[in-house]
């Protein structure tokens, strides 16, 4: 999909599969926030990336949440990609990539972002932390699932290190904070709007 300056920046993606159901929208340029997913933290995280990323998005989310939440988070992670690559089209102007570090109280994250057409994750969290529940339904290990799925299927790279955290909430949050601070950077469009070249010496980066 070519973009221009007229082009609106939305996509909407739906999942359906044994496991989770899942039917996401976002605007990458603003609009309405509603977050409908079975996990009050999960929900909270995903609010807090819309907020501070300036997107628009909306999410209903079912899962086998009896098992565990890590299907639905995932998958969540998978819609949001997909989203954002349809949102995207030919990435036409944008300014590629970001950083940003958020910090929350003791808690500091730093995400480094890179619109790039390959799906990539790095990722560090504090050893003493890996292994931390921040909820009793919620490890902050998952949070590096959710945000391998969103890499993978938005074919972006992304860097995530929480770089300093007491405990998993202000870890986590710090982590999502970062990103959406990182992608509102990279998705804006430069100067020339969605008219500009394509940010790539290849010319294209979505081959």
């Amino acid at each position: 999909m070519k973009q221009d300056s007229t082009t609106k920046r939305q996509a909407r993606v739906e999942r359906r599969t044994s496991e989770t159901q899942i039917s996401l929208s976002l605007n990458l340029d603003g609009g309405r926030r509603t977050i409908d997913v079975p996990d009050g933290f999960f929900s909270h995280m995903l609010d807090a990336l819309a907020t501070h990323g300036g997107f628009g998005l909306e999410i209903e989310a079912q899962g086998d949440t009896h098992v565990d939440l890590h299907h639905t988070v995932e998958d969540v992670g998978i819609c949001l990609g997909e989203a954002f690559v349809e949102a995207l089209g030919d990435r036409r102007g944008i300014v590629r990539f970001a950083h940003a570090y958020a910090p929350l109280d003791e808690a500091l994250a730093r995400a480094v972002v890179d619109i790039s057409g390959r799906g990539f994750l790095a990722s560090s969290l504090p050893p003493e932390l890996e292994n931390t529940w921040v909820t009793q339904q919620f490890p902050l290990s998952l949070i590096v699932d959710f945000f391998h799925a969103l890499a993978d299927r938005g074919r972006m790279t992304l860097h995530l290190d929480v770089l300093t955290a007491r405990n998993g909430h202000h870890a986590a949050e710090a982590a999502f904070k970062a990103v959406a601070l990182a992608l509102r950077q990279a998705v804006t469009l430069r100067a020339g709007g969605g008219e500009g070249d394509v940010p790539s010496t290849k010319g294209t980066l979505t081959a």
